[in-house]
């Protein structure tokens, strides 16, 4: 259904799952674990998969302990990494260079925060032609209602409305849970 043309791939997006951004994160360890079995099963079904990372000077300078992976994941040496410094995991990165290799077209969006990175790379993937993906209980963010954003559960709870509504020519959008994950093509998956 991609608006790419030769993308019959599907791929797991893993966003921003770094110690420094997840540390105080709603529900942390229950979206780590979703995360993690998803990632279990990108790896037995050789789908593939991408691994986000974001820096900043201030809060995420490149090579920190807080700039690292969370323990819990470990990716393969063959598995992407891709570095950012932008919401959007496509803003001047290799991130479209890694997805066309791999004649990816639909994306499976994982991570953190909800509220800025998470949210920027769907509505990226989207208006670049991508099928996109959110797993409704495999993202998370902080609690940032002292500046006045809506509590996270809220904030994860209205993501995953709004983006189960999201429609556009020749693209498809939609939200999952964990348990309910494809990585097949829609239309293969209603062959099946």
């Amino acid at each position: 259904m991609t608006s790419l043309s030769n993308r019959p791939n599907t791929a797991l997006l893993v966003i921003d799952v770094q110690k420094g951004v997840v540390a105080n994160a709603h529900q942390r360890d229950v979206v780590i674990g979703n995360i993690s079995t998803l990632v279990g099963k990108a790896r037995a079904e050789d789908v593939p998969m991408i691994w986000v990372q974001h820096s900043s000077d201030d809060e995420l300078p490149q090579g920190s302990d807080q700039w690292q992976y969370v323990d819990e994941l470990q990716r393969a040496e063959s598995e992407p990494l891709v570095h950012k410094r932008y919401g959007d995991s496509f803003e001047d990165t290799d991130l479209e260079s890694e997805l066309a290799a791999r004649g990816v077209g639909r994306l499976v969006v994982t991570g953190a925060q909800t509220d800025a990175c998470i949210r920027s790379t769907l509505h990226g993937a989207f208006t670049r032609g991508y099928d996109t993906v959110l797993v409704g209980d495999a993202h998370t963010t902080e609690d940032l209602s002292e500046w006045g954003a809506p509590p996270p559960d809220k904030v994860i709870s209205h993501t995953n409305l709004y983006w189960s509504w999201q429609s556009a020519p020749g693209r498809t959008a939609g939200v999952v849970d964990t348990a309910d994950v494809s990585f097949d093509p829609p239309d293969e998956k209603a062959a099946s």
